[in-house]
């Protein structure tokens, strides 16, 4: 539930907000976008005259890195399913995690990212904001920042950097294509996160962020760059992995999908402690975690 504030009071911090990351807010640039400087929160105000009145959300970060056991533990995923993706993760396979606002699909993504730490490769991560957990021993996190680089760019350039994975945090434009070239042209093992409403949904989201910049979306070079589909949905303790799909291939009409568990991989371990290793540091996640938004 949101709380009332004097117009005043919003506007007032909004403008605060827009003056510590260096933006400019004002009737003729009423949106900001931005990541509240050390804390990490990221923050979406707005102003008149594209709302009735001043608004805005901050979103908090997560204070540490919530693992797969956790999941299973929580039952928001089966042991089943998070035997499957760590097995995904070691065999470099390239994931979306698809799911509407709020869904965890970041949380989710850097408890895979934990799991790819393990490996040792090298990973080159292009995001918009906080969010994203680079913690192996060996990465390259990439930044935009509005006027200066864009995502597409970033992702272009991680091509350079000699990575063996490639991780976007969000994909949200025209960076579709070059994250769908990156993928199927010797970089597997990739992460992404797209907002969908189904494993399908996310594919055809690609095709739509594709036609931006092309006339026609790549659709077999689309099911042949992404291996995995996970859609998560839900918030808070609600949360819960709706369907992991592996895409087969794409047939000249449609994507073809499969149920990922259809062939069966070993259950994960049962643990008493619920634990990550991040580099070279073991992270204690605390169940007050799940209550974030």
């Amino acid at each position: 539930m949101g709380v009332e504030l004097p117009d005043a009071d919003g506007e007032r911090i909004i403008r605060l907000v827009a003056a510590h990351v260096g933006a400019e807010v004002h009737r003729g640039q009423p949106l900001l976008s931005a990541e509240l400087p050390e804390t990490g929160e990221r923050f979406e105000g707005i102003l008149p005259p594209a709302a009735p009145g001043p608004a805005f959300a901050l979103r908090k970060r997560a204070i540490g890195v919530i693992p797969l056991e956790r999941y299973v533990i929580d039952g928001m995923m089966t042991s089943a399913q998070a035997g499957f993706l760590v097995r995904a993760v070691r065999e470099r396979q390239n994931v979306l995690i698809v799911g509407a606002t709020s869904s965890g699909k970041t949380t989710l993504a850097n408890a895979l990212l934990a799991e790819i730490a393990a490996t040792g490769d090298r990973v080159a991560g292009a995001r918009r904001h906080g969010g994203i957990a680079m913690c192996g021993r060996d990465h390259v996190p990439l930044r935009t920042r509005a006027g200066v680089v864009s995502m597409t760019e970033l992702v272009r350039s991680s091509m350079r950097l000699r990575p063996d994975r490639v991780v976007v945090g969000e994909v949200r434009g025209a960076e579709a294509l070059d994250l769908i070239k990156v993928w199927g042209t010797g970089h597997p093992g990739g992460i992404a996160t797209i907002h969908a409403g189904s494993a399908l949904g996310a594919l055809l989201r690609l095709e739509q962020l594709i036609l931006e910049v092309a006339v026609n979306p790549p659709r077999a070079l689309i099911a042949e760059a992404v291996n995995v589909v996970i859609h998560i949905a839900g918030r808070g303790r609600k949360r819960r992995i709706e369907s992991i799909a592996r895409v087969v291939g794409f047939d000249g009409v449609g994507y073809q999908l499969a149920d990922a568990l259809e062939t069966p991989f070993p259950e994960l371990p049962a643990t008493s402690q619920c634990r990550t290793r991040c580099g070279d540091f073991l992270i204690p996640v605390p169940q007050s975690l799940w209550e974030l938004p």
